[in-house]
């Protein structure tokens, strides 16, 4: 689950390098501090994932992430992709996990 869900922040943090380089000519310059403290959280979440507070804070980011349309309007489609895989990756990452355990409780009753 972890891994899945860190991929999704990594990839997330290249987007939002390129819509700040999209948004730099055309808009003001807190626009592009709000962009970068938005990628920067996207680059250092992935080691929080461990504890609640990075799951919390991957899906304050993803709300952010389509927030920052306003400024990029282009952002608002893959931010609700982003978005897609982000529940993805805890939808899937919940059943590995829990077949994964059901595996090592079959192996841990019948050892061979």
């Amino acid at each position: 689950m972890r891994m899945l869900a860190s991929s999704v922040l990594i990839m997330e943090f290249l987007v939002m390098c390129f819509a700040m380089l999209l948004a730099k000519d055309n808009h003001e310059p807190s626009t592009i501090i709000a962009g970068t403290i938005i990628a920067i959280l996207m680059l250092l979440t992935p080691g929080l994932l461990k504890k609640k507070l990075g799951w919390i804070l991957g899906s304050i980011l993803q709300i952010l992430m389509i927030g920052y349309a306003v400024v990029v309007p282009s952002m608002a489609i893959v931010g609700l992709i982003f978005g897609g895989l982000w529940i993805a990756a805890i939808v899937v990452g919940r059943k590995g996990e829990a077949a994964r355990a059901r595996l090592m409780s079959t192996r841990t009753q019948n050892p061979e």
